[in-house]
């Protein structure tokens, strides 16, 4: 008889990033793989991880950073996922079409599958957001 556990084990990344999106992909894989040897079966990105964060301003260069989801990021880390067995959840800035652009999390599944993903609908804009 197989019992299931009733806990999950969920880990964080939380980095420092530059302005480098293969240093940060790189650091993130790096954190995964330090949640996963702790235990973690689920380990999440924080948000917009492969660049600066860039959601509080607009800046037309900024979408150079957008890619498409599933894509080359979501092929790296579905590797990682599957090689640790873990869950990863990436926040990641998707080009959808031309001029079509979101804030996006993908979810890959321990076996490395692309799970789907959750477009985020608006970006926190009052006064009380500005204040930090």
């Amino acid at each position: 008889m197989i019992v299931a556990s009733k806990t999950v084990r969920i880990g964080t990344v939380q980095m420092s990033c530059t302005s480098n999106k293969e240093d940060n992909l790189q650091k993130a894989i790096k954190g995964i793989r330090e949640a996963a040897a702790k235990g973690a079966q689920i380990v999440c990105l924080q948000e917009l991880f492969t660049s600066l964060y860039f959601c509080d301003v607009e800046d037309y260069e900024n979408f150079k950073l957008a890619e498409s989801i599933p894509g080359a990021s979501t092929e790296i880390l579905s590797n990682v996922a599957k090689e640790l067995g873990v869950v990863i959840i990436a926040s990641l800035f998707e080009k959808r079409a031309q001029g079509v652009y979101h804030n996006t999390t993908a979810v890959l599944d321990a076996d490395g599958a692309y799970l789907g993903k959750y477009r985020k609908m608006h970006i926190p804009d009052d006064p009380a957001y500005y204040a930090w």
